[in-house]
Order: structure tokens, then sequence, then C-alpha cells
């Protein structure tokens, strides 16, 4: 696999003029702009980011956010490009290159591995319901990014963004710290200015935490409102895609083309009228919109720096007219403890579904086990598998241990959102997404300070994080919960926040 992208970058190269313009930080708007004035085509956008995946993620720092990169990708370039010639742009994605999470599947010749060594050689007959969507628009599928192993459900002290089939991602602002996990390679991507775009999947913290601690934008769409099917699940009632960019236009862009509704996946039955979540952003979005502040996320109260820039985002909030209520106390008591049953019982009946019907080599977790046991030299050199052992230890999703842990879960979660937008008329609630990234460690694993993703995780509602600052150089999210199907107005009012003051700054190569 590294063979093939190294010959396919080096073929890029060969082909790529002198005297490129340099596309960093160029949103898809600028893009698409460039592209309609005929001084851009698809296919010279689809080389630079070759030539860019091979000087910064390859040589450079060696980010090692990328698996692979498609090797029909120039060559879907370059139709999409004659079919702008002849008949113009299927709309604002027409030709624009995305990054896809290696656990999402597509038709073609790469492969979905999730990062394991087990599914090294696994290509899926059919694309993903999101993939489907994104080639409709007329995305180019630039390749699929690193993430942690079985998107960082395999080990109770993993280390985010390593896997067996491609080692350790980096993170691009200080390469000796953490990308956080699991979709690292999605979120550094982008921030290193990779791809223009990317498609990350979160269970708990997955999407918002990498784009957080990377420094961009992430999207944490309510449950059922982007289709799961043909993604390798961890839990069906809590699992989604979602986009990540260096704005929040452009991930209300991505969104857009993201969500439909999929007879492979009953949740999109639930979902509501679909919008072009990029229309009507405005600076003035925030005005008379009441914010609630949570003050009892994981870790508050433990970095000062973190605290001071959160008093800092909430000052920005006032100045732009949003209504502040404080102290929004938050406790999610038996919450967390029946989350994590109900990830364990969800993942061993998903997984074994999801590997019985792609036909990989690997047909359960059982046998996925064994394959790690046998193989652990490679597989299991930093960390084990003892989440896996306690997963299939579960009995069927029939189960009253299972049954009550998924109720609790949902209803205080649920109602710890609803109770609080219905006192106070809430538009939205706001949380610092992550703290500082932290020394990345293969002996302890993770050591997560600050986190706020569970909330809007368990209960299946929205969540948007916005760079909001730095601390010692490391970018700080700030994040935006809604109650469900309210993607629309919590999209509006994260982009007027980042009008307040556009804080993105990009990596130092």
């Amino acid at each position: 696999m590294r063979i093939r992208l190294a010959i396919l970058v080096f073929l890029a190269l060969a082909a790529c003029s002198g005297g490129e313009r340099d596309f960093s930080e160029a949103s898809i708007a600028t893009l698409h702009d460039h592209l309609q004035r005929g001084e851009l085509s698809s296919e010279g956008l689809v080389r630079w980011y070759l030539h860019r995946i091979e000087t910064i993620d390859r040589a450079g720092p060696t980010l090692n956010a990328v698996i692979e990169v498609n090797p029909d990708a120039l060559n879907i370039a370059r139709a999409l490009d004659e079919e702008w010639r002849t008949s113009g742009p299927r709309g604002p994605l027409h030709g624009i290159p995305v990054l896809l999470k290696a656990n999402i599947d597509t038709a073609d010749r790469m492969v979905t591995s999730a990062g394991s060594l087990a599914l090294a050689e696994h290509t899926a007959a059919a694309d993903a319901f999101v993939v489907k969507r994104l080639r409709d628009a007329g995305a180019v599928i630039l390749g699929k990014a690193n993430l942690s192993e079985w998107a960082n459900f395999r080990s109770t002290r993993s280390s985010s963004g390593w896997s067996s089939i491609a080692g350790q991602t980096l993170n691009p602002y200080d390469t000796r710290r953490s990308p956080c996990g699991s979709s690292s390679g999605s979120a550094v991507a982008v921030a290193a200015n990779l791809t223009t775009v990317s498609i990350g999947t979160e269970t708990d913290g997955s999407v918002v935490c990498p784009a957080g601690v990377n420094g961009v934008v992430g999207i944490k769409p309510t449950l059922g409102l982007v289709s799961r099917s043909g993604i390798i699940p961890i839990a069906h009632s809590q699992d989604t895609a979602g986009p990540m960019a260096r704005s929040v236009r452009d991930a209300a862009l991505l969104l857009t083309a993201m969500t439909g509704t999929d007879r492979d996946d009953p949740a999109t039955l639930d979902a509501q009228t679909h919008h072009d979540y990029s229309a009507n952003l405005n600076a003035d979005g925030l005005n008379g919109k009441r914010i609630g502040v949570i003050r009892s996320w994981y870790g508050a109260g433990s970095n000062p720096d973190v605290d001071a820039l959160y008093q800092s985002s909430i000052d920005k909030l006032t100045n732009a007219g949003a209504i502040i209520i404080d102290a929004i106390e938050i406790d999610g008591g038996e919450m967390y403890d029946a989350e994590y049953e109900v990830l364990l019982y969800e993942f061993r009946a998903g997984l074994n579904d999801y590997l019985q019907k792609s036909e990989t080599p690997i047909q359960s977790l059982a046998e996925l086990i064994d394959y790690n046991d046998a193989n652990a030299a490679t597989v299991m050199p930093v960390f084990g598998q003892e989440v896996f052992l306690q997963a299939v230890e579960k009995g069927p999703l029939s189960d009253e241990a299972y049954l009550t842990a998924l109720e609790t879960s949902k209803r205080i979660s649920r109602s710890a959102i609803d109770d609080v937008f219905n006192e106070h008329k809430l538009d939205a609630l706001i949380s610092p997404t992550n703290g500082p990234a932290w020394m990345i460690d293969h002996v302890n694993g993770d050591s997560f300070g600050i986190g706020s993703s569970s909330l809007a995780a368990i209960s299946g509602y929205p969540s948007i994080t916005v760079p909001s600052g730095f601390v010692a150089g490391l970018p700080i999210g700030l994040s935006f919960i809604a109650t469900a199907w309210n993607e629309k107005q919590l999209i509006e009012i994260a982009y007027a926040f980042e009008q307040t003051g556009n804080v993105r700054r990009p990596p130092e190569f």
C-alpha cells in the first residue's frame, strides 16, 4: 500500500509544472472561483494535494495522516473537469478533493481497514451511502486517512491516532503530542492542508476532539442525519459520520452533500427536512440568541489558560449580541457507565454483522481476537485488546442489562439537554471542546485532560466545534450543542462566532 502511494505521488509530481500557486487554506468557494475562471483544474488541484501529501505527510514532519491515496483520483478529476467544460458544475463540491476515514467503504481499489492489519486487504463491494452522496455531488475521493485502530475501541490504554496498518499519526502543531482520536488522520489532514475537507466518524468525541485539538471545524450531526451504512461500526445508537473543514462554511457545504435518506439505515428515516446548511450564514447570527454556558465539563478548572480562553469566547458571544445564561450545570451521573455498557453490547453485534455481510477474511469479533493474539508482535506492539475481550463476552441485544443501560443513557443525556433548553429557552449550549494536546505515550496511553463530547454523543444530538484560540501554541476548540435536528441554526451560530475573530492559524513546517 505504501509502495502504491509512493508511485502515484511520483507520477503526479512528474506531471506537475513549476511555479504552481499555493492552495493552502483555500476555501471551497475560492477553489471553485479558480475553477470557474479556468485558472485551475480539478486535476491540477489533486496533483497539488498529492505533492503536499508527499512533502508534508511523508517527508518533513512525517505526520502520517494519510494511509493511502486513491489510485483513480487523477482520472476522476480529469473526468469531472471535462464534465464541467461540457455541462457545468454539479454544485459547490464539483472537483473538490475529500479525504475519508479508513473505516468508510469505497467500492474502488482502496482498502477499508479500520486501521487494522486484519483487514489490510479488505476492499468493499459497494460504496458507503455517504460516499455515493459525495460522488454524486462531484467530489473527488482523494484517499483514506489514518485513525485510531478500530475507532479507538480496542484497548483501555490505547494511543489516539495509532493503527497497526499505518502507525502513529502526529499532531501538526507539535509532533510530540497527540492528534486525539479516533478521526485523527482526517483532522490532521485538514489542519495541514493535505486535503480541502475530510470525513470523520464519531461515537463519543471522535470528530470533535481531533477537530478541536488540530484547530479545525468538526460537525457531529444528529443521529440519523447522515447514513451509517457502509461504515465499520462501534455502536448504532451513537455512531455518525461528520465533516471536517478549515471553516464553518466549508463544513456546512460538505454536510449538505452528505445527508440523505438511506433505506439501509433506518435511523435516517427519522431525519427531519434536509437543508442547504451553508445558506444564511451571517456575521450577525448571534444577535438575540440565548446561549447557555456549561461550567461542569470533564476536567473543568484543571487548566486556567483554557478557562481564560473560554471566558474570552463568552465575551465575544456577548459582544456579538448573544444573551448569555451562565453556570448551566450538567450532572451525567449514571450516564457514563451506562454508555460504556451499551457500546460493548452494540460493538459486538454491529461488528459481527458488518464482517459477515462484507465477507471479510475475519468473520467475527471472536476471530478478530484470535487473529490479534496470533499476530501480537505486529498488531499489538503498543497496546492490547482489553475492550475487545470485554465486548466478546456480551450477549444479544435482547439482554435486560443492555436494554436497561440503553434506556438509562438516553434518558439522562437527553433530559439533561432538553430540560435546560426548555427552562432557559436556549438556542445553544457551549463548552470547551478540549484542553491542550497531551504528549503521545505508548506506555500508558492517552491522558485526556478536558473534554465535553459525551452529552451530545450519548443523546445523539448535534454539536459543532470551532477554533477558539491557542494555549501554549496548541489549538483549543469551542463546542456548540443543540437539541435534535437543529443543525441549521447551530451552524449559523457557530459561523457567527467564527466571524468574531477568525483565530485559525495553520501549523508551521
